[in-house]
């Protein structure tokens, strides 16, 4: 969330040059300004599967049309935001380098499978049918939000404003489950959904009228109807967030001990606040779990 960021810099240079220019303060502020300092626990890194701690490195895929979790930087090659930002943490307390890599989401935990890559963390909520391939180390909670075009020209406020409309979602994701849901309420005014192969994709069929809505997780959404970039295009049907869930970093199941020393690296991370803080850096705070599960989705 690049806009708030800035925003926020912005604000605090302001507030700066203003005590500057009167004179005034006081006391400095023993607050630091920045997460908890990070070290390698050894107890934790000696959980990590010989051939990861002989690699130095962990490869984690993400599908990065998903700003604030996980989205392209300025430059079209970084990945940034909050799973970025906790995954190098992860990193810097297994003393292993953490390399994100992009994904198509609807076949991310195949590659996971074949070892194409060590773990996802790719906003993907924890669910029993996403269970039968991999683990879920839990990091977050979100839910479904509906993105309307600025104006709301279709006066959509809920899932039953979606009956007749069409409706833009990323395939391989829940809300195709949550709109074929919704279906048994429509009558004879079905829903026609529209699967892309990105959550940008979506976004960009609602933007130039091939969609009238676009179902996608409440994090991405909120930033699609703030952003300075694209608010003149797109906002909230409402702040409801649909069917809620845990998002998890998938492991293969056959990977109990990396799965594992990921779970007791987050646990840290919650922990010493240094969790909480990289989520409150991008305004995604009232998201965070207190209590790290595994497989600890909907049952």
């Amino acid at each position: 969330m690049t806009r708030t960021r800035r925003t926020r810099l912005s604000l605090a240079l302001s507030t700066l040059l203003f005590v500057a220019a009167c004179g005034g303060g006081g006391a400095p502020s023993d607050e630091p300004d920045g997460p908890p300092p990070l070290a390698v626990d050894e107890e934790l890194r000696a959980l990590l599967p010989e051939e990861v701690r002989d690699a130095g490195t962990l490869t984690i895929a993400t599908e990065p049309s998903y700003p604030p979790a996980s989205s392209f930087a300025a430059d079209g090659r970084t990945i940034i935001g909050f799973e970025p930002d906790l995954g190098a943490a992860l990193g810097e307390l297994l003393g292993v380098r953490i390399e994100f890599r992009a994904e198509g989401f609807d076949t991310v935990l195949d590659g996971l499978s074949e070892g194409d890559y060590d773990a996802v963390m790719s906003s993907m909520t924890d669910t029993p049918e996403r269970r039968a391939n991999a683990d879920f180390v839990n990091y977050f909670r979100a839910g479904s939000a509906i993105v309307i075009a600025r104006g709301n020209p279709l006066g959509i406020h809920d899932l039953g404003g979606l009956c007749g409309e069409t409706v833009a979602v990323e395939s391989g994701t829940l809300h195709v489950d949550v709109l074929a849901r919704g279906q048994r309420n429509c009558g004879n005014q079905p829903i026609v959904v529209i699967e892309s192969s990105s959550n940008d994709d979506a976004l960009l069929e609602l933007r130039t009228g091939r969609a009238g809505a676009v179902l996608t997780d409440y994090p991405p959404a909120v930033v699609a109807s703030t952003d300075e970039r694209t608010q003149a295009f797109f906002q909230l049907a409402s702040d409801v967030q649909y069917e809620p869930g845990l998002y998890g970093i998938a492991v293969a199941r056959d990977r109990a001990a990396l799965r594992d020393a990921l779970a007791g690296a987050l646990t840290s991370l919650v922990r010493s606040g240094h969790y909480q803080h990289v989520l409150d850096d991008w305004d995604v705070g009232s998201g965070g779990v207190s209590v790290v599960t595994v497989n600890g989705g909907a049952v």
